[in-house]
């Protein structure tokens, strides 16, 4: 199915994508079992934290685009992307990423509702939507300019500037970076530590953080996703797309 699940220390749920032939580009079932997932950890009293990691030498290439294509059309296809984000947004207790390799697209943009981010000296962002004939999706288009101003987001979403783990952490997207050797055990030590802290305290100290802009961030996602569904059928989309299917 895409997705291993795996429980560490009686309270750390470990969510790994596991499509390293594919860098572990994202397919709806993939969406749907991590939804499942989330939901689960959130009304499940021994889980204190989540832990969102990759296998192989990526952490996510973004969608499976040969996936989505052919199911570009069924109306639910962006709805289970969009559902995934609002779970991401929503969800209460302590999340986390380990993240290595390439994160391209959605599997970068999600890094951006984790409380905690590692990444292995490796890490290669990108977000080429507009070189796709697309616009930004995951909250990107209100979090980046919040966090790093307008112009530097430009670059990122606009430009689709690559940026790596040094300049990552330099701009506040990554709390720590390991060798790749060492992320997964550097993560789930951080999980454990998170997990062993008050839990009702650790998740009223996150609504907190999170409360002043969680409306907002939920209806920009909309409007995001919106503008992203119109622009699938794009001929600009459409021939980024063919040229990228053709690539191989």
């Amino acid at each position: 199915m895409g997705i291993d699940a795996n429980i560490h220390h009686s309270s750390v749920l470990e969510l790994r994508l596991s499509r390293p032939e594919k860098k572990n580009a994202l397919t709806l079932e993939m969406y749907s079992t991590l939804i499942a997932q989330l939901e689960w950890a959130t009304k499940t009293d021994t889980i204190q934290a989540v832990c969102l990691s990759g296998e192989g030498d990526s952490f996510c290439a973004g969608n499976d685009i040969a996936d989505f294509l052919t199911r570009a059309q069924d109306p639910d296809t962006l709805g289970v992307i969009v559902q995934f984000l609002h779970t991401l947004i929503d969800f209460p207790k302590p999340l986390l990423a380990a993240v290595q390799g390439d994160a391209v697209g959605i599997g970068a943009t999600m890094l951006l509702h984790c409380d905690l981010v590692i990444a292995a000296s490796d890490l290669s962002c990108r977000l080429p939507f507009t070189r796709l004939g697309l616009v930004p999706e995951g909250g990107s288009s209100l979090l980046l300019p919040q966090i790093l101003g307008h112009r530097v987001a430009f670059e990122l979403l606009v430009e689709g500037k690559p940026f790596d783990a040094t300049c990552a952490q330099r701009l506040g997207l990554v709390n720590q970076i390991v060798t790749p050797e060492l992320l997964h055990k550097s993560t789930l030590e951080r999980a454990i530590s998170i997990a062993q802290l008050p839990p009702e305290a650790t998740r009223l100290s996150k609504r907190l953080l999170k409360a002043h802009q969680q409306e907002q961030l939920h209806a920009v996602i909309d409007q995001e996703a919106r503008q992203f569904a119109a622009r699938l059928s794009s001929p600009e989309a459409q021939a980024a797309f063919m040229a990228f299917l053709q690539a191989g």
